[in-house]
């Protein structure tokens, strides 16, 4: 979810981009110990990429720093250790501002207190911000290297794999921007996600209104959607539209869900995402009622491909909701036991 300011910036354009569409959880098992913060290591990854340091945040939280040779950089990786031994992961990613100490799943969805019954390991990647969590043709002035598709399934799992020793059995869950990118990464990578959720994205990148909204969310945090793939003819825009390559998602546990971008319970002046505040309440209902709608065409055509393919997956198309934090904290709970099923979790 866009915070108030960069929701204004891109505001009118998507309601451009919106009248173009229109036209066109169990009981934690008993338990091994947890392992000591100081006891943690990693093998390192394939290409060298390796765990820099682990450092405590909670009872049951660290923060891995894992350096990154694809972007040659240090990245900070949030992490709620499961409570037992040899257990799945379950990683989430971020909307257009990314993870952060002060924005992302943990601040706006409670997602410690949420796992805090169910015996997973979680993962939270740091950054990201209007990178699709894609692998980019080229460094970008404003947001640098971006090889984030590398780092996520190829350098950082077997990375969390070492240091936690899990199961190696795979969720992974996104919403906004990133619920386009928890697809495409299950396809760039077949096996290594067991299950995806994907919540209030648009599943397409490369028709001309698709490619719009995908232009639109990178230049909000200054990038040049040219940097990441190509001109509007080059053909890795179609190469990562998860609509285009649907029939890779074949095998993975899928739940997919969108409100209609009509107000709904969650859109009113007391809703924790509002706090009293009627300007914050208009754009989460004006702007991300626009951009819940938008996306919600985008997941309807999404659901009648894979049903074309007779690929199973979990629709949920709510009548109401906006694009905002309180329905994607629901569409976590929603999901949660078929995406537990599917890691055995």
């Amino acid at each position: 979810m866009r915070s108030a300011g960069s929701v204004r910036r891109v505001g009118a354009v998507v309601l451009a981009v919106g009248g173009l569409m229109a036209s066109s959880i169990g009981t934690i098992a008993s338990a091994e110990p947890r392992a000591t913060v100081e006891s943690i290591t990693a093998d390192e990854a394939p290409d060298g990429s390796r765990l820099v340091e682990v450092t405590p945040v909670g009872e049951s939280q660290m923060n891995f720093t894992v350096h990154s040779t694809a972007m040659d950089k240090d990245v900070t990786v949030r992490v709620i250790r499961a409570a037992s031994g040899k257990r799945p992961t379950v990683y989430m990613l971020g909307g257009v501002e990314g993870n952060s100490e002060q924005f992302g799943w943990e601040q706006k969805a409670d997602v410690e207190k949420f796992f805090s019954d169910k015996d997973v390991n979680v993962v939270i990647p740091f950054g990201g911000q209007s990178s699709y969590y894609a692998d980019w043709q080229r460094d970008d002035p404003e947001l640098g290297r971006n090889k984030w598709q590398t780092f996520l399934t190829k350098e950082l799992p077997p990375i969390v794999d070492s240091a936690l020793d899990t199961t190696g059995r795979n969720a992974i869950a996104g919403l906004s921007m990133s619920a386009t990118s928890v697809l495409n990464l299950a396809i760039s990578k077949p096996g290594l996600y067991q299950s995806v959720g994907a919540y209030s994205g648009c599943a397409m990148t490369s028709d001309p209104v698709a490619r719009r909204f995908v232009e639109i969310t990178v230049a909000d945090f200054g990038g040049n959607p040219e940097n990441m793939w190509g001109a509007a003819n080059d053909p890795l825009w179609a190469a990562n539209d998860p609509y285009v390559n649907a029939e890779k998602l074949r095998g993975t546990t899928l739940y997919i869900s969108n409100g209609s971008g009509l107000p709904g319970p969650y859109d009113t002046l007391d809703a924790r995402t509002v706090g009293g505040d009627r300007r914050a309440l208009a754009t989460q209902v004006v702007v991300g009622g626009v951009i819940e709608a938008v996306t919600n065409d985008c997941t309807m055509r999404l659901a009648e491909k894979l049903r074309a393919l007779d690929i199973p997956a979990t629709v949920d198309l709510r009548p109401v909701g906006t694009h905002s934090w309180g329905y994607w904290r629901d569409d976590l709970t929603t999901s949660w036991p078929m995406m537990g099923a599917a890691i055995g979790a």
